[in-house]
């Protein structure tokens, strides 16, 4: 099969608007944005360093280019979108000349360093340099003249551009309205220059439910690391709070206990230590550095063992992000493989609420064996990504309907969590079933067609959604995903997996009409462009 002209891959991401409310914001808060939004382009270059020897070069040729001819200028979008010259939707193939498939090492190995080289090493070192060489936060790299591995702090090895990206951070801490961000943002700059994450890790964890403004910035994830997922990337995220969204998610999870008296599980199974995480909702304003689409629409940080033991850790829920790929690639999903007369029950509040839903339903349910002290987790193994995301799911489903009983979701009807729900399940399977969400997408939408509350016509190829059995459908594919997991039964869940964890004739005819469906959004950070415009 040919590979994809670079026009054809820009094309999978729709470029789209991202906004955010800022009237509540201080002037100085407004300020504060514009020296965040030039601190992530001093940490987009610290990612391009780290990410290959020859992309820094390689980025400064494509934007000098840019504006020689179109293609010239679908290059350089492609790679700034895709943090790079290789494809990652299509496993990482290159997409310009002359350039090397992805090195496992990154840049912070020697690019000819071996596995069985560095272990070696490892073992002659002492405790406080192994600890490092493992360790988020130094390169490994070879001595000029004896070739030796040696170890480089992150403030060492890019220090020419965190330099300037911690003055940046002192200038906004300086600006912002709340205190406790403005301690987050002094820490990260003392950070940057000491290579000591841990007090900044912490600082960012209390972060005050009443600051206007959020940010992750620094090195946090190590999937770029394809050696040993050890090193973290530089990366920032600049949002703005939604306060109004954040109340509404206290609302969801001062219900969890009433979910979790509701679930139709027995007795046992149920979980009796629930603790609801600390969730903030926000929109997305800027970001740099190892942000390559598809975009995040929520993470959970911090990585660092030392820093969650001492502080836990926060899930951050971007609904901007979310708005775009509901408006770009979710409706135009849902008019491929819905029947006509559904398309008006797909919306965004139900989109979202269900994606709340969703992340407050992990904490239901059993999280231990029952009469065993086991986890879930050790018993299913692999396969428990896949069943914990199913579970969320489909959990989040049942208590939508729970709460529109109970008045406390007033304004989505179940006709449209169902159908809106319907749509995004082909969103998640189109990324393929070796990811959890699309194998767990894959064994609910199986199971619920085969309970009949989901629909399938042949002779047009469009699903639906029966009203009369939907319910009980959802109801008993929670239970049985939480027997599963409470029974620890690896056995039954992946006899599970092979009946419904399948793409179908019927579902794969679906997907095949949604080829050129955009695979994710191009952001256009409209709010920053013009608060740049009224600060310089």
């Amino acid at each position: 099969m040919s590979s994809p002209s670079i026009r054809d891959r820009l094309a999978n991401y729709k470029p789209t608007e991202l906004r955010a409310d800022l009237s509540h914001l201080t002037d100085g808060d407004k300020r504060a944005l514009v020296k965040l939004a030039a601190a992530s382009d001093l940490l987009n270059q610290v990612y391009y360093t780290q990410i290959w020897s020859g992309a820094t070069k390689l980025r400064e040729q494509l934007a000098e280019k840019a504006n020689k001819s179109a293609d010239d200028q679908d290059a350089h979008k492609l790679f700034e979108l895709l943090r790079g010259p290789w494809d990652r939707s299509r496993n990482n193939e290159p997409f310009l000349p002359d350039v090397p498939t992805k090195p496992k090492t990154a840049n912070v190995y020697p690019e000819d360093m071996t596995s069985e080289e560095f272990t070696k090493w490892l073992s002659t070192l002492d405790p406080a340099s192994k600890a490092r060489a493992q360790g988020f936060y130094d390169t490994i790299s070879r001595d000029p003249t004896t070739l030796a591995l040696k170890l480089v702090p992150y403030a060492t090895a890019y220090r020419k551009m965190l330099e300037p990206a911690a003055q940046l951070l002192r200038e906004a801490a300086g600006l912002v309205s709340d205190t406790s961000f403005k301690d987050f943002l002094q820490s990260r700059a003392e950070a940057f220059m000491s290579n000591e994450y841990l007090e900044s890790e912490v600082k960012w964890l209390k972060i005050s439910h009443q600051s206007p403004l959020e940010a992750a910035i620094g090195p946090y994830e190590t999937y770029e690391d394809e050696l040993f997922s050890l090193k973290a990337f530089f990366e920032s995220m600049i949002h703005v709070r939604d306060f109004h969204s954040t109340q509404m998610l206290d609302k969801f999870t001062s219900s969890l206990q009433l979910v979790e008296e509701h679930l139709p599980i027995p007795e046992s199974y149920r979980n009796r230590q629930l603790v609801p995480p600390p969730i903030v909702v926000v929109d997305q304003v800027y970001y740099g550095g190892d942000t390559a689409v598809p975009m995040t629409a929520a993470y959970n940080l911090p990585n660092d063992e030392h820093a969650i033991e001492k502080a836990g850790s926060k899930l951050t829920l971007i609904k901007n992000v979310q708005q775009g790929k509901m408006h770009s690639v979710l409706l135009p999903i849902a008019r491929r493989v819905l029947k006509e007369e559904l398309l008006e029950f797909v919306t965004f509040d139900a989109f979202f609420t269900h994606v709340l839903l969703h992340e407050v339903a992990h904490s239901n349910g059993p999280h231990r064996v029952v009469n065993s002290t086991e986890t879930v987790r050790s018993q299913l193994q692999e396969l428990h990504f896949a069943f914990e995301e199913a579970k969320a799911d489909i959990t989040g489903l049942f208590a939508a309907d729970l709460l529109v009983q109970k008045n406390v979701i007033q304004d989505i009807t179940m006709r449209q969590f169902y159908t809106t729900y319907l749509a995004s399940a082909f969103r998640s399977i189109r990324f393929g079933l070796s990811e959890a969400h699309g194998l767990g997408q894959a064994i609910q939408l199986n199971y619920l067609l085969e309970q009949g509350g989901f629909t399938y016509d042949p002779q047009t190829a469009k699903f639906g959604v029966d009203m009369d059995k939907i319910t009980q459908a959802v109801s008993n594919l929670t239970r049985d995903i939480m027997v599963i997991q409470g029974d620890g039964d690896k056995q039954r869940a992946g006899e599970f997996k092979r009946k419904y964890g399948v793409v179908t004739p019927a579902i794969q005819k679906a997907l095949d009409e949604l080829a050129d469906v955009p695979i994710d959004i191009a952001p256009i950070w409209v709010d920053i462009e013009n608060l740049q415009k009224q600060y310089s």
